[in-house]
């Protein structure tokens, strides 16, 4: 098959779109800025839908679903929430539509104008919170612990596949406490569960880290985020938790009734991740021959293809061809074995290469007579016969080997890639040169923040949680700075 997609070294922002479209994973939509998951793409989607789904109900939460439009009045309740989201609603004015007697087609009907205009869903602190003044009582009620799996709308001008989007799929968690320290330990418990799954399934090393107040979530305290690296060095912020004290709760009047009887205000957190995690995927590990996927999350793990010329051969491969299905399925790999008579196997291996499929096994006659298989890794492309007695603990065995090798490779450039300056020249010679990561001394000021990235277009992405405290000169004023920060160009 003839894939044609170019290089990373080309065009990176070229192999990215061709790869996303190739593989089978997405396309534009007739409607501007949004796109159609197809049905590949969805099946990734729904494994890390699956395992974070699972994450999230160990830990005590539960799934709900609001409306997918809120009252305009609903945003103005707070503040910061609506100036932080006003630029980017789609708004609902009219109920009807009807037909057009001069030009023909529908248009809107101009008598059928909402008394109140409505929001496509942007984000749902809002319309929850006017729903937990209800659920909410006393601290016999908490902590309510909520998700929602849902789609959103934020209005882009400048989209591109699963990074931005108009209207995009995601979770969001939103939950209510008693107090300020069970709220923020809610807030670092769901950041940790997204670092885990980053590092553990999607096989992304992340940098969990608190953002600027520039960058901070419209109506929260703090946000929280896990950053990663992608191929071309850029950042990709891959999830965020935010701690909301009770600013949502004091707008919407959510009280609780103390164990003393006292009225008080919950105190919240909102979290979420979004199918932007599918560009991280395919940026952090994919190579110039298509995708590469981590076996969690591989809708099919292992491919098995017969090589054959007559039907009696592919009646003897099929025979061990599903015999190792079953016993490979028998241990929850997904498997498929593709007796396909209309693709040349040079042909198939070229498509569950560039779909990146984790394990590939051939069964050819000469395989038969020798007892083998011939099996190749697509991280590596590796290659090697393989006894048929022993194939299944082998797979086993290789699809941890990739998930820990695709992991390692991501960790160590990451690492190689990561770089630390003390004066701003030092920091736009890096980012012009090298790219990638740069820690280096800030003043804590929104003003030398806005000037750094108007200047380079490098932004803070965090102040990483785990660096030590290490006073010195900010690079760009000069002045006193309590610490190093993570500087990036992102997505």
């Amino acid at each position: 098959m003839s894939k044609a997609i170019p290089s990373r070294n080309e065009d990176y922002s070229l192999w990215y779109n061709e790869l996303v479209k190739k593989a089978g994973l997405a396309e534009n939509s007739p409607v501007r800025g949004c796109m159609v998951i197809k049905p590949y793409g969805f099946a990734i989607w729904e494994k890390m839908q699956q395992t974070l789904d699972k994450m999230f109900k160990d830990t005590g939460h539960s799934n709900a679903y609001f409306p997918l439009f809120i009252p305009k009045s609903f945003l103005s309740k707070e503040a910061d929430h609506v100036e932080g989201f006003a630029k980017e609603c789609a708004v609902v004015t009219h109920y009807r539509l009807k037909n057009d007697e001069e030009k023909g087609g529908v248009v809107v009907d101009p008598d059928a104008k909402l008394e109140e205009e409505l929001i496509v869903r942007p984000t749902s602190e809002t319309v929850i919170w006017d729903s937990y003044k209800n659920w909410i009582q006393s601290y016999r009620d908490l902590p309510l612990l909520i998700n929602q799996w849902a789609n959103v709308v934020r209005w882009e001008m400048r989209t591109r596949l699963f990074l931005r989007t108009a209207e995009f799929l995601w979770q969001e968690g939103h939950t209510a406490h008693a107090t300020k320290q069970e709220a923020e330990a809610e807030t670092a418990q769901m950041l940790d569960v997204y670092a885990k799954f980053a590092e553990e399934f999607m096989a992304v090393p992340v940098t969990k880290g608190v953002k600027t107040e520039n960058e901070r979530f419209a109506g929260a305290v703090e946000t929280y985020c896990i950053e990663a690296m992608m191929q071309d060095g850029k950042a990709l912020q891959a999830g965020t938790s935010h701690f909301l004290g009770q600013n949502f709760a004091k707008a919407f009047d959510v009280k609780f009734a103390t164990k003393e009887g006292k009225d008080e205000f919950v105190w919240g957190t909102s979290w979420g991740v979004s199918t932007r995690l599918m560009g991280a995927l395919i940026m952090a590990h994919s190579d110039d021959d298509g995708l590469v996927l981590p076996p969690k999350l591989a809708p099919i793990q292992v491919v098995i293809v017969p090589i054959y010329r007559k039907d009696e051969e592919l009646a003897a491969i099929s025979e061990v061809a599903e015999k190792f299905k079953k016993e490979l399925q028998d241990k929850n790999i997904s498997v498929q074995f593709d007796n396909r008579d209309t693709h040349k196997p040079g042909w198939k291996f070229a498509e569950y290469e560039l779909k990146g499929v984790p394990v590939r096994i051939a069964i050819g006659p000469k395989d038969l007579e020798k007892g083998t298989v011939e099996i190749a890794r697509r991280d590596t492309k590796e290659k090697q016969f393989v006894n048929q007695e022993e194939t299944v603990d082998f797979v086993v065995n290789l699809l941890e080997k990739i998930q820990n090798n695709i992991y390692t490779k991501a960790a160590k450039f990451k690492e190689e890639n990561t770089r630390t300056v003390e004066s701003y020249e030092e920091f736009k010679k890096v980012l012009e040169k090298e790219g990638g990561f740069i820690y280096a001394h800030w003043d804590g000021t929104s003003e030398t923040e806005e000037k750094i990235k108007e200047e380079t277009k490098a932004t803070i992405r965090c102040i990483p949680l785990n660096s030590n405290s290490e006073e010195g000169t900010c690079m760009y004023s000069g002045k006193p700075s309590k610490g190093k920060v993570l500087f990036a160009k992102a997505y």
